[in-house]
């Protein structure tokens, strides 16, 4: 999850040391495949999902867990998507 992706559920209100925190945290860090990382950019899952369908579960399962470990916010649309995504898991 993009940084900017934080800042507007939450993390706009934090210091500059939990963002770093946050920035550098391996869990929210995922290396990707350049062209997916630049269509991707700062959306959410409402706007952008992985080519892969067979990656959706867990992509939505670590969404989900960032945002609560963080405790950022979900709007309706990131929701619905992530149930959507969700629906694929085994």
């Amino acid at each position: 999850m993009a940084l900017a992706n934080a800042y507007r559920s939450g993390a706009a209100s934090w210091t500059d040391e939990e963002r770093e925190r946050y920035a550098n945290d391996p869990d929210v860090l995922l290396s990707v495949e350049d062209n997916a990382n630049q269509s991707k950019g700062d959306k959410g899952p409402e706007a952008w999902k992985p080519p892969n369908e067979a990656v959706w579960c867990d992509y939505a399962e670590r969404w989900i867990s960032i945002k609560a470990r963080y405790d950022l916010s979900i709007n309706a649309e990131e929701k619905e998507a992530l149930e959507d995504m969700l629906g694929t898991c085994a």
